[in-house]
């Protein structure tokens, strides 16, 4: 049986008791959690592992647009759809159900949760809604770069980047606030326990923008197989990443958190 997975941002206990009993009604079965506002302990990867059962077909994020205005919420928010999408594919179904009454954005949010579709909780044919979106076939949006997150709060955060199909002559990896600490490279998927690093560099500064990013790099070829891991401590408000380039015009990518 397919699921929804409701992410109740606020306490908002009324809301999902209702939205479960109306779900119910077209024979879904609606788990969820209440979201805990904790960076310093990484607690919005705490439900990680229950978005990537493939029987949750949709995440329903309940919130209002004061909620996700809030820088720590943003970026606790983007993380956790990082891994999702990291695992699930880019176009996994993400919709906000808003509350409250001042009309939200999907554009203003971060890049993670940019342009998802949003529904008015109090919208009389939501059921429905979210019953086409459940059983919305899920697409294949490609993509140039992997981008996945990993971490506790005894680890710390690591972000892991790489080709998705061609190869990189190194990688490039920085961030607009918080500070990077450790580099590594390995096989995708799982931090290495040992690496060998070909030319580390530090402290690169690069301004995009009105944004000044400090970002470390390595000339490790990498490909399909291959990641660049990267700790960083603090919460950036954004980060900029790619293959590692001489030039002063390189491709790279941007991803905003808050």
């Amino acid at each position: 049986m397919k699921k929804l997975w409701l992410t109740s941002v606020g306490r908002y206990e009324d809301l999902v008791q209702k939205l479960m009993s109306q779900m119910k009604t077209y024979g879904f079965e609606v788990n969820g959690h209440f979201w805990k506002d904790d960076l310093d302990q990484l607690a919005f990867l705490a439900v990680r592992d229950e978005l990537l059962d493939s029987k949750i077909a949709l995440w329903g994020i309940l919130a209002s647009d004061e909620d996700l205005s809030k820088p720590t919420i943003r970026y606790g928010l983007s993380l956790l759809a990082i891994a999702v999408q990291a695992q699930r594919g880019l176009d996994f179904p993400i919709l906000v159900l808003q509350t409250g009454e001042e009309q939200l954005i999907p554009e203003k949010l971060t890049t993670p949760l940019n342009g998802v579709d949003v529904l008015t909780i109090s919208d009389p044919g939501l059921g429905a809604k979210l019953v086409t979106n459940i059983h919305r076939p899920v697409g294949e949006i490609s993509s140039d770069y992997r981008l996945d997150i990993y971490g506790t709060a005894q680890i710390g955060q690591w972000f892991e980047i790489g080709p998705e199909s061609t190869s990189w002559p190194g990688a490039m990896f920085g961030v607009a606030g918080g500070e990077i600490t450790f580099h590594a490279v390995g096989p995708k998927g799982e931090l290495p326990s040992q690496s060998v690093l070909n030319y580390p560099m530090k402290g690169l500064k690069l301004n995009l923008g009105e944004k000044e990013y400090t970002a470390w790099a390595v000339q490790n070829e990498l490909d399909a197989q291959a990641s660049y891991f990267v700790k960083v401590e603090g919460f950036p408000e954004s980060m900029v990443f790619g293959p590692y380039s001489t030039e002063e015009a390189a491709d790279v990518f941007v991803v905003k958190l808050k």
